[in-house]
């Protein structure tokens, strides 16, 4: 199977930090094709050298009434139709202007500031930098900028984040990466003035927290199905830890998953084969010398993020073995360079995108009716390649 793209636009959706929004060139409309630019029909933009530019200025260049722009730069009701001529002409002028609202204006003023916040836990962890572009990206499609902070996995930090996030008039906030284990964050977002989205937490229900899941189950029952299928009945399997030790949010789900899995099936578990180790390259490193060192080795490993499963394969190069003809290694998350280690590697394919889409998309509608719950689980998708293989004949 092949892994799917994940690439985003990064031009029109980069992202800053700490409280600080980029826009892109494009942000404040749509594309104006075929509009005429500021300054024909006779008239010229008022805006001086220097001076951010006005609904008025772009008013008086593209020969149109103020509330006329602030009715179409706003989104707000019409009452009065607008032309599609007009509106292209204002939004291609706003755009020549480069005109950008000043969010804490239209905090003020009620309206809405499209500014989307953004906590993440693991600015480190390789699958993060995606996972923003992707936000980044159906936000921007959307008409919204965001506003990026990094947590550093310590609840001060984001507890005094969330602040900076909350008083530069974000419309909503978006955890991503797991953050249950700092009860006093999660307890002072679901009493912020604004709507809070997570994403990466696990699948269980947070009270006031609209939840994006993946099916983290679905993911490990089916690198199980394979990997058995293949005659595999001696699998280890690596989890990821990040807080003090402890697995969290959906890295806990897959150990919890493949352990259920493996009592179903009756299949031994030798003293040593269920570990856990830092998520990063290093701990799938150690993880596999560690497994190889066992009286009784595993032919399959199931490693809980491909960043450990890439630590492993290259400790199996290191020490000179073959994967998979002695040992198949398995990962989850398809990060963009899983297809490109050798072997590529086999792994749980994450639908980011469509999870990105269903946070944007549930911060915005939950902006607009402060009642909206959501708890959405997105299945995953299993793509093989060449790290796993017929299990070794071990005398089973």
């Amino acid at each position: 199977m092949a892994a799917k793209s994940l690439k985003g636009s990064s031009a029109a959706s980069r992202v800053s930090r700490f409280g600080r929004a980029v826009t892109s060139p494009d942000a404040a409309g749509a594309n104006g094709a075929g509009s005429k630019p500021a300054g024909e029909n006779g008239r010229g933009s008022t805006a001086r050298p220097g001076r951010t530019p006005r609904m008025q200025d772009i008013a008086d260049a593209a020969g149109v009434s103020q509330s006329t722009v602030s009715r179409v730069l706003t989104g707000a009701p019409n009452a009065i139709p607008i032309t599609p001529a007009t509106r292209e002409r204002i939004l291609e002028t706003a755009r020549q202007m480069h005109y950008r609202p000043n969010p804490l204006a239209r905090g003020l003023r009620g309206a809405r500031t499209m500014l989307l916040g953004v906590i993440v836990r693991e600015i480190t962890d390789p699958f993060f930098p995606g996972a923003i572009d992707a936000i980044s990206t159906e936000a921007n499609r959307r008409g919204y900028n965001v506003v990026l902070g990094h947590a550093h996995s310590r609840a001060d930090e984001a507890i005094a984040l969330r602040a900076v996030l909350e008083t530069r008039h974000c419309d909503a906030i978006l955890l991503v990466g797991d953050t249950s284990d700092q009860p006093r964050l999660m307890g002072d977002l679901r009493d912020t003035n604004s709507p809070v989205v997570g994403l990466w937490q696990g699948t269980a229900p947070v009270p006031g927290i609209s939840i994006i899941g993946v099916d983290n189950r679905f993911g490990i029952n089916g690198l199980m199905d394979h990997l058995l299928g293949l005659g595999h009945r001696k699998i280890a399997f690596v989890g990821g830890a990040f807080s003090e030790g402890r697995l969290i949010g959906d890295l806990g789900e897959r150990r919890s998953a493949f352990l259920q899995r493996s009592a179903d099936l009756h299949l031994a578990m030798p003293e040593g084969f269920v570990r856990d180790a830092r998520n990063t390259l290093a701990g799938g490193a150690g993880a596999l010398t560690a497994l190889m060192a066992l009286p009784e080795r595993p032919t399959a490993i199931v490693f809980s993020t491909d960043v450990l499963a890439i630590g492993a394969l290259h400790a199996a190069a290191e020490m000179g073995l073959d994967v998979p003809g002695e040992v198949s290694i398995v990962g989850f998350d398809d990060l963009p360079m899983a297809e490109y280690t050798t072997p590529a590697l086999t792994t749980v394919h994450m639908p980011v995108a469509e999870m990105a889409a269903a946070a944007v998309r549930a911060a915005i509608d939950k902006g607009e009716d402060s009642e909206v719950e959501v708890l959405k689980i997105i299945k995953p998708a299993i793509v093989i390649r060449r790290s796993s293989g017929p299990a070794p004949d071990r005398g089973r």
